[in-house]
């Protein structure tokens, strides 16, 4: 692509996480490959359960470091999705159906276990479709590969074969980081068994590198067997090795679980012949209570839930935020990260070219910036939905809107009639169950009277800023230690939460009259 003179001046000096990584590419090939051959770009994803938001998130960070990349070179690159769909299958996820069915086919590659929700040929076939389904809808650009299909056509049996012209060596960088009893079973290849189709964890004897074949005990009955064609299946840190060699892996992201795993597929990539790829190793997501997020335990949020709930955009924004920094990721981080997505979007156009660069929202969209933003925060619409109640309607809200924003239709602002769906419905299934307004108490009730004595000459049209002030000031002489505790307590009686936003901002969009009868009711 063309890149802006000045862009990639910028680029190549800005220290936004893209552009750092993107340059241990540069120096990786100053001129690009010698045989011209794209920068390879490769993100894992292990079909053992359902997709969650980790994977998307690798890919998304993994797209922002090569689009970085093509900002300061023009070198070609490419993006693999890679699915390790041949790996056996361990243990049955606790958030699927079909678990007995399941259980019959426990070890055996996932591309060769049936769908236990019945639409696909395999579950490995089910979970690369949901994966595959959500990054085209992101609209990434990649490439999408099944370890399965390289297996079966032969399309890794050179790079298998070399695995074990090289498997004395490999031996020698595993077998010392391995537990004795798992050293004494540990092979970097597996077998999977013609009797069972099951991927056998057990020592194998090379017999003939060149051929492919290989001797183990299946059961109880020595075997020789060739491990070409799908016969076989790679452990997964040799497996990781292969694959970067065969495919020419130049970057691989990965998490910091997987630390000591990279140094030893680094170690054995090399001992194969070729140079592993560039690599950033990110911080994990927890859960709310601190705990890693596991695909089998579905202790994470699906794809499906954030999007239920929150903007394609604000889940790319909370992916690109500090990748080096653990970050617990659960329902309650989706209406902040919805808002602060649009407040940096708001922020950009008016920035200097590098400001722009370490701005997440121009990694989020490549660079091509949308200039406007919705009229209403979408925190806000989580409180004008709060006092409305679970029941509250679309067209409801858009009434209340009139009071805040002139004309407003959902054909004027599309991207605000999304958010107050979505505010709708984060409302109904998280917020309204929780919310218990309290009556006021104390210096509250005075400050309350005042507050309500202040509004009711008011005209409706009366802006934020002039309410705001109003409730400011009354805060100031009402007797409160601090203002926060003004605040808290308008927070708690009208709303019935312990936080919220701007009041001059709540009581001009759900209107003056509205907001005494909240008032009203909290002096009862």
């Amino acid at each position: 692509m063309s890149v802006d003179p000045a862009l990639r001046t910028a680029a190549l000096a800005s220290k936004a996480w893209p552009y750092e990584e993107a340059r241990k590419l540069l120096k990786r090939y100053p001129q690009g490959k010698a045989d011209g051959s794209p920068i390879l770009f490769e993100t894992g994803y292990g079909p053992s359960g359902l997709p969650h938001i980790g994977t998307f998130n690798e890919v998304l960070r993994t797209t922002m470091v090569r689009r970085a990349f093509e900002e300061m070179s023009d070198i070609p690159t490419r993006l693999v999705a890679f699915s390790d769909d041949m790996d056996g299958m361990r243990k049955i996820p606790d958030n699927v159906p079909n678990q007995e069915m399941l259980a019959h086919h426990l070890g055996k590659p996932l591309s060769r276990v049936p769908d236990p929700f019945e639409k696909y040929e395999s579950f490995a076939h089910h979970n690369n479709a949901m994966l595959r389904e959500f990054l085209d809808s992101f609209g990434f650009e990649y490439e999408y590969i099944a370890s399965s299909s390289r297996y079966e056509t032969g399309a890794f049996d050179e790079a298998i074969k070399n695995v074990l012209r090289n498997f004395d060596a490999i031996l020698g960088i595993m077998l010392p980081t391995l537990r004795k009893e798992r050293a004494a079973t540990y092979s970097p290849v597996l077998p999977i068994s013609e009797k069972t189709g099951v991927v056998l964890q057990v020592p194998i004897e090379v017999v003939d590198a060149e051929a492919g074949l290989v001797r183990f005990d299946d059961g109880g009955d020595i075997v020789t067997q060739s491990v070409l064609g799908g016969k076989a299946k790679l452990q997964w840190k040799v497996d990781w090795a292969m694959r970067w060699v065969a495919l020419g892996v130049d970057y691989e992201m990965s998490g910091k679980d997987l630390t000591d795993s990279v140094i030893q597929a680094s170690k054995i990539a090399r001992v194969l012949g070729g140079r592993p790829p560039e690599t950033l190793i990110y911080e994990m997501f927890l859960d709310e209570k601190g705990e890693k997020i596991s695909k089998t335990k579905g202790n994470g949020l699906s794809l499906e839930e954030w999007l239920s709930y929150g903007t394609e955009e604000s889940l790319a924004f909370y992916a690109y935020r500090e990748p080096k920094s653990a970050k617990q990721l659960h329902l309650g981080v989706i209406p902040r990260a919805v808002d602060e997505y649009f407040q940096f979007r708001g922020a950009y156009a008016g920035q200097e070219i590098e400001k722009k660069l370490g701005n997440p929202v121009h990694h989020i969209h490549n660079g091509k910036v949308p200039t406007d933003v919705p009229p209403v925060t979408f925190g806000l619409l989580l409180n004008l939905a709060g006092v409305m109640g679970p029941h509250a309607t679309a067209p409801q809200v858009w009434g209340y809107l009139g009071n805040y924003v002139p004309d407003a239709t959902a054909a004027t602002h599309p991207e605000l009639a999304n958010l107050i769906n979505l505010a709708l419905a984060y409302n109904r299934d998280h917020v309204a169950p929780t919310l218990q307004r309290r009556k006021a108490e104390g210096i509250e009730v005075e400050a309350l009277k005042r507050l309500d004595g202040a509004l009711a000459p008011m005209p409706a049209d009366t802006s934020a800023e002039d309410i705001q002030n109003i409730v400011y000031e009354i805060g100031k002489t009402a007797g409160f230690e601090n203002l926060r505790d003004w605040f808290k307590a308008l927070y708690e009686t009208l709303l019935g939460s312990s936080a919220g936003p701007r009041m001059g901002s709540f009581i001009a969009l759900y209107g003056i009259e509205n907001s005494r009868k909240l008032i009203a009711e909290a002096l009862a």
